[in-house]
């Protein structure tokens, strides 16, 4: 059961999940106004909202089970680089709409697994929040997916975009699948599958998607950049010098 686990733990597994929403929100926010079309434009926007509105969940969750007297906003305002626990796939920059897409599909893929797993968790609140996330991820995954066949199998350029984004993030798909002890505890106490389990379903997905979008698959054996959580690339820290810009600013505001 979920009491018997180390709390300090289940904290930091929670932060990771929380981060991963937290960051990828952020960086989906950034095309607000800079889509091709308004069409996109809207739809990332509604995109990063789900994001950080799952964000604020499992961040609010984790600084319940720290006990600290924090709460989401500061474990999102007031921590710096290092502290975070995101995969360095949601930090890599947005540069064109193809690569946006592509990263969203990578990570969609994986979240949308994760998410079917959690509903099952032995502690009820993480079952409740990945039940509410769960229809909102199965929505972006099914958007990106499309988008990516859209794109990949659409015109020479639009192709050779998406081929270029692909070579360029599979290479941090690994790191999504990595278990270590902080995962193992979590698996142990029922709370959460182990993320080396999650990858065959995202394999099929991926293998599937690729080949419908007539782009070639990376292969086994290149996706391996990335490591131990809290070490992160300097986009981290353009990120973060954004989003916490106006609570650093001044402590404690609120509206």
């Amino acid at each position: 059961m979920a009491g018997s686990v180390n709390q300090a733990a289940f904290c930091e597994w929670l932060q990771r999940v929380g981060d991963n929403a937290l960051i990828l929100g952020h960086r989906v926010s950034e095309w607000c106004g800079h889509s091709p079309v308004l069409e996109e434009d809207i739809a990332l926007a509604n995109q990063a909202l789900d994001l950080i509105g799952q964000c604020q969940l499992w961040l609010g969750l984790a600084a319940e089970v720290e006990a600290k007297g924090g709460s989401a906003d500061t474990l999102a305002y007031l921590r710096d680089a290092a502290a975070f626990r995101n995969v360095l796939l949601v930090e890599r920059p947005n540069g064109d709409f193809g690569q946006t897409i592509m990263r969203q599909f990578l990570f969609d893929a994986y979240h949308m697994e994760l998410l079917r797993a959690l509903a099952t968790s032995s502690d009820p609140r993480v079952a409740d929040i990945a039940a509410k996330a769960a229809k909102e991820v199965a929505y972006h995954l099914e958007r990106s997916a499309d988008l990516v066949v859209a794109l990949g199998d659409g015109t020479e350029a639009s192709h050779a975009r998406m081929a270029k984004a692909l070579k360029s993030l599979w290479p941090y798909t690994g790191e999504m699948f990595m278990d270590d002890a902080t995962d193992q505890a979590m698996a142990d106490a029922g709370i959460a599958p182990l993320p080396s389990s999650l990858k065959p379903a995202w394999d099929d997905t991926v293998a599937h998607v690729l080949t419908e979008a007539t782009l070639a698959h990376p292969g086994e054996g290149f996706h391996h950049k990335g490591g131990k959580r809290g070490v992160h690339t300097e986009h981290l820290g353009y990120i973060l010098a954004e989003m916490q810009f106006l609570q650093r600013a001044y402590p404690g505001a609120v509206w």
